[in-house]
């Protein structure tokens, strides 16, 4: 288990675009994660998304489920964003939302390794919540040096 302060060794988000509050499960034999993001009502994007109807957007969701295969790769690594290493989120492939994300779901992301190419990450992604998907991707990411 991973809590926020930990969190915030392996990701170089800060508020509000941290969208990782636990890691809960990481299986690294089995290359997976399990993490949650608690949506409040007091999440910034609320205020626009929509004021009568509050809907996380979708891209945030995308965003949490790529932080989450993030902080899988960092670890399958053995290295942090202090070492120099970064992941840029740069696409994703099989994208597909089921339902909406209010306030007060507790959004579930697990994320598993698919393969690693010539510093490209593949990961296959969904996030749940009160065990519905809510969305599923396989997200790509590519490891970078500063």
């Amino acid at each position: 288990m991973m809590d926020i302060n930990e969190i915030r060794e392996y990701l170089p988000h800060r508020y509000p675009f941290l969208l990782v509050d636990r890691v809960a499960e990481l299986d690294l034999e089995a290359k997976k994660v399990r993490a949650y993001k608690n949506v409040s009502i007091n999440e910034p994007f609320f205020n626009g998304h929509f004021p009568q109807h509050p809907i996380m957007p979708g891209v945030l969701i995308i965003e949490a489920m790529a932080q989450a295969a993030g902080i899988l790769g960092f670890k399958m690594m053995g290295v942090k964003p202090s070492d120099g290493t970064l992941y840029y989120f740069v696409g994703s492939d099989k994208l597909r939302f089921r339902q909406p994300v209010v306030p007060g779901d507790q959004l579930i992301l697990d994320a598993s390794f698919i393969s690693a190419k010539r510093g490209i990450w593949k990961f296959a992604c969904r996030a749940t919540v009160d065990g519905k998907e809510v969305c599923s991707a396989e997200i790509i990411c590519a490891e970078r040096k500063l």
